[in-house]
C-alpha cells in the first residue's frame, strides 16, 4: 500500500491542487503525528496492562473478583466522560486541546501507580487514568475524521491504530525486559510508563496542528469574507438528533450487545496461562502478540472496510473473538493454541476499534463526529465494565473453561442477531449512510487544517 502525507488545500470539489494518480491513498500528516503521540501513549499505559493481571494476582495477592474489578475499571470507568470530551471538543471546535487534557490527567495519574499498593489505591489511580483516556479518545478521534477524506477514513483510522499499536506492542516487551533483568521490577516498570506518557504529552502539545471542525472553519470564512474582515464565527448549533439518530441508535445497540460479551483479554491470558506452561513463562509477551497481529491487521481491514462496508467488517470482526474463546479451552497442543488466540483476538480488534469509530463519524455530522464516536465508545467501555467485572463473578463460581464456554455459546448467537439489527448498514459503502453526505455538508478537509 502506498501512503503519502499531504498539507495541500482542496478545492470546492474535493480534489487537491494536483491531480492524484488513480488509485493513489493519502493519509494527512496530522493523522500520523497524532498516531506518534498514541503510540508513546500506548507504550506507557500497555507496558502496565501487561503486568496488571500477574501485578494483582500474584505480586499484590488479590482474588480474581479483584482483578475483574479493577480490569472492568479499566475498560468502563472512561465512559463516565467519554460523551462529554467529545461533546465539549464538538462544542469548542478544538478537538486538540480538549484531547490534550485528557492526555494529560493520564499522565499525572501514573505518578500515582509508584505508591498505590492496595485494592483502594488502584481504584483511584486506574479510575483517573481511565478518566483521561475518556476525555482524549472521542476528540483525537474527531481530528483523525477531519484531517481525512470521507471515502479515505477506514484507512486513516487504520494508520493511526497501526502506529498506536506499535506502541501497544512496545510496552508489553519493555516490561518483559524490566522484570527479566529485575525481579518484581514493577515500580520501574511504572517509572518508565510515566516517561513515556509525559513525552507523548509534550509532542501533542508542540507538534499536532490545532484542527477545528469542519464546520466552524467554514464558516468563519464565509463571514470574514463577507465582511470583510476577521468575524468570530457563531458558535454551531448542536443536534443531538443525528447522534441518537435511528441508524446511531442501531450501531450503539450492536456495540453494547457485542461488549457485554467481550471479557478483557487479560483473563483469556489467564487462561492460558493456568493450561500452559509456555504461556506462563511468557505472560508478558501474550499483549506483544495480540499487538502485533493489530497492527499487521489494522491498515487492511481499515481498507476493507472503506471498500465493502464498516459494519460488515465490526460484525465478522467478532467471529475472530469467538474463535480465541474456543482456542482459549479447547484441548489442543499448548504453543499452537495461544499463538492461535494472540493471532484472533488482533484480529478481532484490528476489524473493531477504528472501524466503529469510522462507522459512527460516517452516520454523524461534521458538527457532531466527537459525539457521535464518543457515544458509540461510552457504550462499548460500560458494556466492557460489566463484562469484565461479571465473568470474574462467574470465574469464581463456575470455574474458568465452562464461564468462557458460556460466553462463548452467547457470542455465538449474538453475531447473527447483530448482522441482522445492522443489516442495513452491512453493504453500504462509505458515502451511502454518511449523514454528512446526505445532508449536503462539506467532506472534511484532507490536509488536517482548515475546510475551504
Amino acid at each position: 500500500m502506498y501512503i503519502s502525507f499531504s498539507n495541500k488545500p482542496r478545492t470546492a470539489s474535493g480534489q487537491g491542487s494536483t491531480a492524484r494518480r488513480p488509485g493513489l491513498r493519502t493519509v494527512s500528516s496530522t493523522v500520523v503525528a497524532f498516531g506518534i503521540v498514541s503510540m508513546l501513549t500506548d507504550i506507557s499505559s500497555e507496558s502496565v496492562t501487561a503486568v496488571l493481571p500477574l501485578y494483582v494476582t500474584a505480586y499484590l495477592g488479590l482474588s480474581t473478583i479483584a482483578f475483574g474489578l479493577l480490569d472492568g475499571l479499566y475498560q468502563g470507568v472512561s465512559a463516565l466522560v467519554r460523551i462529554a470530551g467529545g461533546y465539549t471538543s464538538d462544542r469548542l471546535g478544538r478537538p486538540k486541546w480538549v484531547a490534550f487534557v485528557g492526555y494529560a490527567v493520564a499522565a499525572v495519574a501514573r505518578l500515582g501507580l509508584l505508591f498505590a499498593s492496595g485494592f483502594t489505591a488502584l481504584t483511584v489511580v486506574i479510575s483517573a487514568d481511565r478518566i483521561g483516556k475518556g476525555i482524549r479518545t472521542a476528540p483525537r478521534d474527531a481530528v483523525i475524521t477531519a484531517s481525512s477524506r470521507p471515502d479515505n477514513l477506514g484507512t486513516s483510522f487504520g494508520v493511526h491504530r497501526t502506529l498506536d499499536n506499535i506502541g501497544a506492542a512496545v510496552g508489553p516487551l519493555l516490561a518483559f525486559l524490566i522484570l527479566l533483568l529485575i525481579p518484581n521490577g514493577y515500580g520501574t516498570i511504572f517509572l518508565a510508563s510515566l516517561a513515556f506518557a509525559v513525552i507523548g504529552v509534550m509532542i501533542l502539545g508542540l507538534f499536532v496542528p490545532n484542527v477545528r471542525t469542519a464546520r466552524s472553519a467554514a464558516d468563519s470564512g464565509d463571514r470574514a469574507g463577507a465582511l470583510g474582515g476577521a468575524v468570530r464565527a457563531p458558535r454551531p448549533r448542536f443536534d443531538w438528533a443525528t447522534v441518537a439518530s435511528r441508524p446511531m441508535r442501531r450501531v450503539l445497540a450492536a456495540s453494547g450487545i457485542l461488549g457485554l460479551l467481550t471479557i478483557g483479554d487479560g483473563f483469556i491470558y489467564l487462561v492460558l496461562q493456568a493450561r500452559s506452561d509456555f504461556a506462563a513463562q511468557w505472560f508478558p509477551l501474550m499483549y506483544v502478540g495480540t499487538n502485533i497481529a493489530f497492527l499487521a491487521l489494522a491498515i487492511p481491514l481499515g481498507r476493507l472496510s472503506d471498500r465493502i462496508g464498516r459494519a460488515r467488517v465490526f460484525v465478522f470482526g467478532h467471529v475472530g473473538l469467538l474463535a480465541a474463546y474456543l482456542v482459549a479451552v479447547l484441548p489442543m497442543q499448548d504453543v499452537a493454541a495461544t499463538l492461535l488466540c494472540l493471532l484472533f483476538l488482533g484480529g478481532f480488534y484490528a476489524a473493531t476499534d477504528g472501524v466503529l469509530a469510522a462507522l459512527a463519524a460516517q452516520l454523524t455530522t461534521p458538527e457532531t463526529h466527537g459525539t457521535g464516536i464518543a457515544a458509540a465508545q461510552t457504550v462499548v467501555a460500560i458494556s466492557r465494565f460489566l463484562s469484565a467485572a461479571g465473568f470474574g463473578l462467574l470465574w469464581y463460581a463456575l470455574g474458568r473453561e465452562f464461564s468462557l464456554f458460556l460466553v462463548a455459546g452467547a457470542l455465538l448467537i449474538a453475531i447473527p442477531v447483530i448482522a441482522l439489527l445492522l443489516r442495513p448498514h452491512l453493504s453500504a459503502p462509505h458515502g451511502e449512510t454518511e449523514a454528512s453526505g446526505a445532508r449536503g455538508e462539506p467532506a472534511p478537509a484532507a490536509d488536517g487544517g482548515h475546510a475551504p
